[in-house]
C-alpha cells in the first residue's frame, strides 16, 4: 500500500462511538430512536473531514464476539460493566453513516478495531496515517508516520499526538506505554500490572529502565541500578513480573491481522451526498446539513463551470433576465397586484456604502424570479416605486445589506417584512449557520450555486462580480431570491409554532431597518489623537520589553508563547505545578500566569506588556485603517449572533473597548462629536440585577431597589448582620461580586478567586446570600428544573434558547448547561428590552430632535450625536423611552451623560 504526500484517516468506530454515548445527553431520532452516539461520531466524523482533508479514509469497528485475549485470559475485560443495549442499537446506524459516504468499513472476527488500526497503519507504511479516536489506546501506534486524533473534552475539543506530545505527556515514547500499562495494569481491561505499582512508579522505572525486559532482567542479575530501588518496590516487582508480562502481552496491539486492504478502495472521491443528507434527516440531524463536505467531484464541477461560464438548467425552476425596457415594463406589469415579493441586490463589493449596484432579482412564486440587470440601459431607479411600495411586503435574506445598498443608490426599500437569516438565528439561537446557503440545504436539502462557480476561488485568477457574464449573474441572483422567498414561507408556520412570531414581527424585523440607519450613520473619530496615543504606547512598551529582556538574562520574543515558556520554566524554573495544558504543552494564557504573580517579577510585567500589546495592535493601530473617506467609523452591528440575543458589532469589533481602564478611557476620547454637536450616552443601571429581582420576585431585593439603596451596600449589610452605615469597601466589593456573579453561576471556587476569601469562606457567603435573597434561590432552582423539563429556556418575551447538553450524563456538561438556563432569561430579557428601546426612540426621535442620530449600542448603553442645542430635550425624552419602554417591578433606572467625545460622556 503506497501512496507518496497523502493523508491515511483510520477512524476507530467503537471508541468514538462509546466517547460519544457517555458525553452527550439523550437524543431521540424523529421516529424515538436513541442517536445521542450517532449524532456524537457523526459531529467527529465531519469536523475530522473537514480539518484533517484526508486522501484516504477506512472505518474499523470491533467484530461481535470474543477476541483472542479473552482466550489467553479468562478475565480479560470481566470487570467492565457492559454497555446499555441502546449503546449496541446504534452502531448499525454509525456503520450506515460511515459506509454513505463511502467510506469502507473493516471487522475481523477475533480481534479488536486497535488490531485492525495498528495493522491497517503498518500496511501503510510510508503514508501519513491519522488515527481518530476517542481515547488514548492507540498511542502505543504513534511513529514518524502515525499520529493519533483524539478529544479531549466532550465532543468538540481535539489533539492530535504524534511522538513528542506522547512524551510530553507522559514523559516517555509511545513505545513504552505498553510496558506502562504492563506495568500500573489499566482497570478498564482488567488487566493486573504489578499490584501497588501507580502512574509515577511505572514512569519512573521506564525512565531508568525502559522496557520491563530490561527491568527484570537488571532486577534478575541484581544490577546496580536495581539495587538503587527501595527494597519494598523490588519485592513488588518480582511478585508481580507474571502479571506484568501477561499485561504487556494483552495491551500490544497485534499488527499483522491477517486482513488484505487496499488504500485505494478508501480513497475519498464521489459519494452520495443525497443519501448521507437523507440519513441526517432521517436521524433529526439538519443542523449537521450544513458541515457535510463537497466530494471531490461536486467541487470540480463548480470550478468547470466557473471557467465555463455556463449557466445551469433545473427543472422547476424559471429564471429571467431582464435588459431593456421593454422588458422591464412587462415585468412590472407582473408585479401589479404581488403583495409580497422576496429582493436580492447583486453588487460590486461588501461594503454596501461603496458597493456599485450590477442588478436586483425579484422573485414572488416558488421556482419563478426576475434579475433586473442594471448595468445596461436601465437604471436602479427604475424599479424605484415597487421597490418603495408600502403594500408589497418585502422579503430577504441579510435585509440589512439589501437595504443599505438600496438607500446608497437613492432607493429606501420598505416595508422590511421578513428577514429569513433573523428568522433562521430565531428558530436555531446558539447555532452560528444562518447564511443562505446552510439555511437552504438545512431545510430543503437543496445546493445553492456557491460563489465559487461565478468568480472562481480565492487568489490571483479570482474575477471581479462585474465581470461575470449577466446570464450566468442573473441566475445566480434569481436563485437567492427564489429561495429565499421559500424559507420565509416555510419559516413563518415554524416561528407560530415555537410561539416566536411576535417576538420576529415586533422586535427583531423593526430593528433591522434601525441597525442598518445606524452602521450608515458611523461615528466620527479623531484619528490624530489615536496616533498620538500609539506613539506613546509604544514608547511604553518598549520600556515594559527592556525590563523583561533584563528580568530574562536576554532578549526573546515576548508574543511567543514557545519562546515564553521556554524563558520562564526552563530557564527562571518557574513552578508550572497547577497550571493548565493545551495542544502545544503547558499554556501561558493570561489566566495560567495570573497564578504565577508571586512567582516570580517578570510575570506582571508580561501581562502589563500583553495588554498595551493589544490596545495598540487592536485599537490604536488598526482603527485609523477603518475610518471612511467622510471621517467616520461605520462599525457591523450583529443581530444574529449570540443565543442570548444581544447584539455585537464587528468590523470593529467596538464592545470591547474596557471602560474602567485609564487606556480604555483614553482611546474612547478618539470617538468624537462634529462640530455643534454634542454626544448623549445613556446607560441602563444595574439593569440585569433588576431584572433578576423582577423575575424572582424578592421581596427584599425589589425593596431595596424602590428606596434606592445601594443595592450592594444592602446586600453586604444583610449578610453581615450590620448596619448599612457600617458596611465596609471590602463587605459591598465582596456582596458586588455575588450580585452581578449569581446569573453567570458563580459558586465558591469562583468567588475565593475574586475575593481572597478561602473557599470555605465564599461557600459560607452564598449560603447567607441565599438565606438574605430567598426568592432568588428559589428563582434559580425552579429554572434549572424547568430547562430540564423542557429542554429550553426563554426570555419575558419569549426569546428561546435550547440546552440539549442539560440531560448530558457528564456532570460538567450539564453543569455548564444549568449555568446557561440561568443566566440566559436575564441576559436575553435585557437584550429584549434595549432592542424595544432601540426601535421605539427610532421611531419617535426625528420628532423631537430631526438632526439627532443613534450611533452605537454597547451592551446597556446606546450613544447618540445630537446638536448642541437640543441636548437636554433628547437627554430627557431618551431617558423617559428607556425607562418606561417596559415595567418591572422594580424601577428601571438610566443614567444619561452628554460630552463632546464617548469618555466625556459615558
Amino acid at each position: 500500500m503506497t501512496a507518496k504526500h497523502k493523508r491515511f484517516v483510520i477512524i476507530d468506530g467503537n471508541a468514538l462511538v462509546h466517547r460519544a454515548f457517555h458525553a452527550l445527553p439523550h437524543l431521540t431520532s424523529p421516529q424515538g430512536a436513541p442517536v445521542n452516539a450517532v449524532y456524537g461520531f457523526a459531529l467527529v466524523l465531519l469536523k475530522m473531514l473537514k480539518e484533517l482533508k484526508p486522501e484516504y479514509v477506512a472505518a474499523t469497528f470491533d467484530a461481535p464476539g470474543k477476541t483472542f485475549r479473552h482466550e489467553a485470559y479468562a478475565a480479560y475485560k470481566a470487570t467492565r460493566v457492559k454497555a446499555p443495549q441502546e449503546l449496541y442499537d446504534q452502531i448499525p446506524m454509525v456503520k450506515e453513516l460511515v459506509e454513505s459516504f463511502s467510506i469502507p468499513v473493516v471487522e475481523r472476527s477475533g480481534f479488536e478495531a486497535d488490531d485492525l488500526i495498528g495493522t491497517l497503519a503498518r500496511q501503510a507504511e510510508g503514508v501519513e496515517t491519522v488515527i481518530v479516536t476517542g481515547d488514548l489506546d492507540t498511542l502505543q501506534l504513534v511513529d514518524d508516520h502515525t499520529k493519533v486524533y483524539t478529544l479531549r473534552k466532550g465532543m468538540g475539543e481535539t489533539v492530535t499526538y504524534d511522538a513528542a506530545a506522547v512524551r510530553e505527556r507522559f514523559g516517555f515514547g509511545p513505545d513504552q506505554l505498553i510496558d506502562y500499562k504492563a506495568l500500573r495494569g489499566d482497570p478498564s481491561d482488567n488487566l493486573p500490572g504489578v499490584r501497588g505499582i501507580g502512574e509515577k512508579t511505572a514512569g519512573a522505572l521506564l525512565q531508568q529502565f525502559g522496557t520491563i525486559e530490561h527491568l527484570y532482567e537488571a532486577l534478575k542479575h541484581e544490577t546496580p541500578k536495581a539495587k538503587k530501588l527501595p527494597a519494598a518496590l523490588r519485592e513488588k516487582l518480582l511478585k508481580g513480573e507474571k502479571d506484568a508480562r501477561r499485561s504487556k502481552e494483552l495491551a500490544t496491539i497485534v499488527r499483522t491481522v491477517p486482513v488484505q486492504f487496499r488504500l485505494a478502495a478508501a480513497a475519498r472521491s464521489r459519494y452520495d451526498r443525497q443519501k448521507v443528507v437523507g440519513l441526517l434527516r432521517a436521524y433529526g440531524f439538519s443542523s449537521l446539513l450544513s458541515k457535510i463536505p463537497q466530494d471531490e467531484e461536486s467541487a470540480q464541477a463548480v470550478l468547470a463551470l466557473a471557467a465555463a461560464d455556463e449557466v445551469p438548467r433545473r427543472k422547476g425552476q424559471t429564471y429571467t433576465l431582464v435588459q431593456t425596457k421593454a422588458e422591464l415594463a412587462a415585468l412590472l406589469s407582473q408585479l401589479k397586484g404581488v403583495d409580497r415579493a422576496a429582493v436580492d441586490t447583486e453588487t460590486t463589493g461588501l461594503d454596501p456604502f461603496s458597493a456599485a449596484l450590477l442588478g436586483v432579482s425579484i422573485a414572488w412564486e416558488r421556482g419563478k424570479a426576475y434579475f433586473v440587470s442594471v448595468r445596461g440601459e436601465l437604471l436602479p431607479d427604475a424599479l424605484k416605486p415597487f421597490l418603495e411600495d408600502g403594500g408589497v411586503a418585502k422579503v430577504g435574506h441579510n435585509l440589512k445589506y439589501d437595504y443599505q445598498v438600496l438607500r446608497h443608490h437613492g432607493i429606501e426599500l420598505r416595508p422590511l417584512a421578513f428577514d429569513s437569516m433573523v428568522a433562521s438565528y430565531l428558530l436555531n439561537a446558539g447555532t452560528r449557520q444562518h447564511n443562505l446557503n446552510a439555511a437552504v440545504f438545512a431545510e430543503f436539502g437543496y445546493e445553492m450555486m456557491p460563489i465559487e462557480a461565478l468568480i472562481g476561488k480565492r487568489g490571483k485568477q479570482q474575477r471581479a462580480m462585474a465581470d461575470v457574464p449577466v446570464e450566468k449573474l442573473s441566475w445566480y441572483s434569481c436563485e437567492d431570491a427564489d429561495f429565499t422567498f421559500r424559507l420565509a414561507e416555510a419559516f413563518l408556520p415554524k416561528l407560530r409554532r415555537e410561539h416566536l412570531e411576535r417576538l420576529f414581527l415586533d422586535m427583531e424585523m423593526p430593528l433591522v431597518g434601525v441597525l442598518a440607519r445606524m452602521e450608515e450613520a458611523g461615528v466620527l473619530v479623531d484619528v490624530d489623537h489615536l496616533k498620538t496615543l500609539s506613539r506613546t504606547l509604544g514608547k511604553k512598551l518598549a520600556t515594559l520589553e527592556g525590563k523583561i529582556t533584563k528580568l530574562a538574562g536576554g532578549p526573546f520574543n515576548v508574543n511567543s508563547p514557545a519562546q515564553l515558556k521556554e524563558v520562564l520554566f526552563e530557564k527562571l524554573r518557574i513552578p508550572t505545578e497547577g497550571l493548565g495544558r493545551t495542544k502545544t504543552g503547558i499554556s501561558t494564557g493570561a489566566g495560567e500566569l495570573e497564578k504565577l504573580k508571586d512567582q516570580h517579577p517578570i510575570i506582571p510585567l508580561i501581562g502589563e506588556f500583553r495588554e498595551f500589546a493589544k490596545l495598540k495592535s487592536t485599537y490604536l493601530d488598526a482603527l485609523p485603517e477603518l475610518v471612511g473617506t467622510d471621517g467616520r467609523i461605520h462599525t457591523s452591528f450583529n443581530q444574529t449572533v449570540a443565543a442570548t440575543g444581544r447584539l455585537s458589532s464587528s468590523d470593529p469589533n467596538l464592545q470591547n473597548i474596557p471602560i474602567r481602564t485609564e487606556w480604555g478611557r483614553k482611546i474612547r476620547q478618539a470617538f468624537v462629536a462634529p462640530p455643534r454637536h454634542a454626544l448623549i450616552s445613556a446607560d441602563y443601571s444595574q439593569f440585569e440585577l433588576r431584572i433578576v429581582a423582577s423575575l424572582a420576585n424578592d421581596e427584599k431585593m425589589l425593596e431595596a431597589f424602590r428606596t434606592g439603596e445601594d443595592i450592594h451596600a444592602r446586600t453586604a449589610a444583610e449578610i453581615h448582620g450590620v448596619p448599612i452605615e457600617k458596611v465596609t469597601p471590602e463587605m459591598r466589593r465582596d456582596a458586588k461580586t455575588v450580585n452581578f456573579g449569581i446569573i453567570y453561576g458563580l459558586g465558591p471556587v469562583g468567588l475565593a478567586e475574586g475575593s481572597g476569601m478561602s473557599r470555605d469562606e465564599a461557600r459560607a457567603f452564598i449560603e447567607k446570600y441565599f438565606a438574605v435573597y430567598e426568592g432568588v434561590a428559589n428563582y434559580l432552582e425552579e429554572t434549572k428544573a424547568l430547562a430540564h423539563k423542557r429542554g429550553f429556556v426563554e426570555t419575558l418575551f419569549g426569546r428561546r434558547r435550547k440546552l440539549p447538553d442539560i440531560h448530558s450524563r457528564q456532570p460538567m456538561v450539564r453543569a455548564g448547561a444549568e449555568r446557561m438556563a440561568i443566566n440566559m432569561p436575564v441576559q436575553g430579557t435585557q437584550a429584549d428590552v434595549i432592542k424595544m428601546a432601540m426601535v421605539a426612540l427610532d421611531q419617535g426621535l426625528p420628532d423631537v430632535s430631526a438632526g439627532t442620530r443613534m450611533l452605537l449600542q454597547v451592551h446597556d448603553e446606546l450613544v447618540f450625536e445630537v446638536p448642541e442645542k437640543d441636548t437636554k430635550k433628547v437627554s430627557a425624552y431618551v431617558k423617559e423611552v428607556m425607562e418606561g419602554v417596559h415595567k418591572f417591578k422594580t424601577p428601571v433606572v438610566v443614567e444619561v451623560h452628554t460630552g463632546s467625545n464617548w469618555d466625556e460622556a459615558h
